[in-house]
C-alpha cells in the first residue's frame, strides 16, 4: 500500500474480527515503527504485546477495576486540558455524538454508553493488544518521539491491510498493567493499541472523522502569490 493510501485509510476501528495475527507480522510492524525519529536517537519507548489468555486476563482485571474501584485509578500524565475550550471542545463533542449515533445509542442512554466504553478494555475484540510505555525521566520532547513511533505502528499495520485503534484509556489502569506485564518503575503507561482485521459490518467502523482543511491551520511564507506549494 502506498504511504498516502495508508494515511488516508487509517482510522480508529472499534470492532475487530477474531482472526489471529502471526507473531512475525507484529514483529515486522514494530521493527518498522522503531525507525521513527527520536532526539539523539534515545528511543524512549517500550512495547508489551498481549494476545490470547494474557490479553484476556488483563482485560478482565481492568474491567473489574472499572466496576469496583474506578475512583482509585488515575493516569500518570495529563492527556487533556482541565478546562476545555473552542474549537477543541466542539470537535470532541462531535466525534462522541457521531459515534453513539452510529451505534444507535441515544444521548440519555447512559448504560449503553457505559457498555461501549468498557469495550475499550477488551481492545474492541482485536486479537492483539499493545501496551506502549515511555521512560518518565525524559521530558516533553520524548512525547513527540513517542507520537511518531505510535504513528509508525498505525501506518505499518495499515500497509499490511490491518487496522488499529490507539487507546489512551488504558493509561488510567497502569497499576493493573503492572500486575500483568513487567513495566519498569521508570516508565509510564502511555496508551494501548488494538491491532487486527476490521469488522466491516460493524456500524461503529463506518465513522469517518473530519479533518480541518489546510487553510485552517497552515500559513505559507515566502512563496510567490501564484506559485503552487509542494
Amino acid at each position: 500500500m502506498h504511504v498516502d493510501a495508508a494515511i488516508r485509510s487509517r482510522k480508529s476501528v472499534r470492532r475487530f474480527l477474531p482472526l489471529n495475527i502471526p507473531r512475525d507480522t507484529v514483529e515486522t510492524i514494530l521493527e518498522l515503527a522503531a525507525r521513527a525519529p527520536s532526539g539523539n536517537n534515545v528511543q524512549p519507548w517500550r512495547v508489551h504485546v498481549l494476545t490470547g489468555d494474557a490479553k484476556r486476563a488483563f482485560s478482565e482485571d481492568v474491567i473489574k477495576a472499572t466496576e469496583q474501584e474506578n475512583e482509585r485509578h488515575q493516569p500518570e500524565y495529563q492527556y487533556y486540558p482541565s478546562n476545555w475550550f473552542e474549537p477543541y471542545l466542539g470537535r470532541r463533542r462531535a466525534v462522541g455524538y457521531d459515534l453513539y449515533e452510529k451505534l444507535g445509542l441515544a444521548r440519555e442512554d447512559r448504560p449503553g454508553r457505559a457498555r461501549q466504553e468498557l469495550r475499550n478494555y477488551e481492545f474492541f475484540d482485536a486479537p492483539v493488544g499493545l501496551l506502549i510505555t515511555l521512560d518518565r525521566r525524559f521530558s516533553t520532547g520524548s512525547y513527540m518521539d513517542l507520537g511518531m513511533f505510535i504513528q509508525n505502528i498505525l501506518l505499518a499495520a495499515r500497509g499490511r491491510g490491518l487496522h488499529t485503534c490507539a487507546q489512551a484509556a488504558f493509561a488510567w489502569y497502569h497499576k493493573i498493567a503492572r500486575q500483568h506485564v513487567p513495566i519498569e518503575d521508570t516508565h509510564i503507561l502511555a496508551c494501548g493499541i488494538a491491532l487486527g482485521h476490521e469488522d466491516i459490518d460493524a456500524p461503529e467502523n463506518t465513522l469517518q472523522t473530519p479533518r480541518e482543511k489546510t487553510s485552517g491551520f497552515v500559513t505559507f511564507h515566502g512563496y510567490e502569490p501564484n506559485s503552487t506549494p509542494l
